[in-house]
C-alpha cells in the first residue's frame, strides 16, 4: 500500500482529521469511492481477527473486573498464569485510541503467558466505558484531558503495587496513544519500575528529569510524525541520564505490533519488539 495512503489514514485516527475530508482525500488517492472502501477495509483493525493468545486459554487466567481508583470506578482486564498462586511482577498495560478492546485484551492475555499479573485498565472507564464503535472510541479519547488520563494511570500503578496478586514490582507499557500516556506518567510516579513506549508522543520534555525508571522505546521507521519528536526527547534523556534503550524498525508503520490491521503489521518487528520488551520486563521486574 503506498506510503501516503497509510499517513492519510494516520492523520485521520491520531491527529484528529474530519472523518469527511478523510473519505474524500482517500477516494482521490484510490481512484473511486469503491476502492477508498476496499482500503479502508485494508487499514481498519480487523474485530474478528484471531488473538495469539486467545480468550480461554489453558495457561492463562483471565477476567473482566473493576476497582476504585482515585475515587472513580475503573474497568480492567486481568491476566496472570493459571495454576500459580506466587506472587507476579506486575505490567499495566495502556491502550490505544480506540479504548479497551479485544487487541488490548489479547495483549495483556501475552504478558501472562509470559509469567506476568497483567492488567488493562479502560481509561473511559469514567466516560461510561470503551464503546463498540471505533470512531466514537476516538472522538472520547480526544475529549479526555490529558491531566485525567494521567490521574488515573497513576492510580491504577500504585494500586497494583499492593495488589495481592503482585510482588510489588510494576512496570508499564503503551502502544500509540497510550505510549504517549506511559511517557507523562513515568515521569511523575516513583511507583513505576520500568516503562516501555510503543510509537507514543513524547512527552513534556521538562519534565524527563523527574524519570526515574529504565525505559524501552519502540518506534516504527516510516513513522515520520512521531519520529520527528524522537532527538529532542532523547537529548532529554541523556541530559537527564535516564537509562534508556531506543529503537527504530527500518520499514514497519505506525501501529506495526497491532496484528488486526493487515496493512500496518510487521510480524517481524513486532516479534523482536516483544522479545525485547519481555526481556526488559523480566530484568527489571523479577
Amino acid at each position: 500500500m503506498r506510503q501516503e495512503i497509510i499517513d492519510l489514514y494516520d492523520e485521520f485516527t491520531h491527529r484528529g482529521m474530519d472523518r469527511r475530508v478523510f473519505m474524500e482525500k482517500l477516494t482521490a488517492l484510490t481512484g473511486g469511492a469503491a476502492a477508498a472502501m476496499t482500503t479502508l477495509s485494508a487499514l481498519a483493525p480487523n474485530k474478528a481477527a484471531a488473538a495469539i493468545v486467545p480468550p480461554g486459554d489453558s495457561r492463562v487466567t483471565a477476567r473482566e473486573t473493576s476497582m476504585s481508583f482515585a475515587g472513580k470506578s475503573m474497568k480492567l482486564y486481568r491476566a496472570r498464569p493459571a495454576g500459580v498462586t506466587a506472587r507476579k511482577p506486575t505490567i499495566v498495560v495502556i491502550h490505544e485510541n480506540r479504548g479497551l478492546n479485544a487487541h488490548i485484551e489479547d495483549v495483556t492475555r501475552r504478558f501472562a503467558t509470559e509469567g506476568f499479573l497483567a492488567v488493562a485498565p479502560d481509561l473511559l472507564s469514567p466516560m461510561g466505558g470503551t464503546p463498540a464503535d471505533e470512531d466514537k472510541a476516538r472522538t472520547m479519547i480526544g475529549d479526555l484531558q490529558p491531566a485525567e488520563a494521567m490521574s488515573l494511570t497513576s492510580a491504577v500503578v500504585t494500586g497494583m503495587t499492593m495488589d495481592s496478586d503482585s510482588n510489588g514490582k510494576v512496570g508499564i507499557v503503551g502502544f500509540c496513544w497510550g505510549g504517549g500516556v506511559v511517557g507523562r506518567v513515568i515521569e511523575s510516579n516513583p511507583d513505576i519500575k520500568a516503562g516501555v513506549v510503543y510509537y507514543g508522543r513524547v512527552p513534556p520534555l521538562e519534565g524527563v528529569s523527574g524519570i526515574r525508571a529504565p525505559l524501552l522505546l519502540h518506534y516504527a521507521g516510516q513513522d515520520t510524525a512521531t519520529n520527528a519528536e524522537v532527538p529532542s526527547f532523547e537529548a532529554a534523556l541523556k541530559q537527564a541520564h535516564v537509562t534508556y534503550h531506543a529503537f527504530f524498525y527500518e520499514g514497519a508503520q505506525h501501529a506495526f505490533n497491532n496484528d488486526t490491521s493487515a496493512a500496518r503489521y510487521d510480524k517481524a518487528a513486532a516479534e523482536l519488539a516483544w522479545q525485547r520488551t519481555i526481556a526488559f520486563f523480566k530484568q527489571n521486574l523479577t
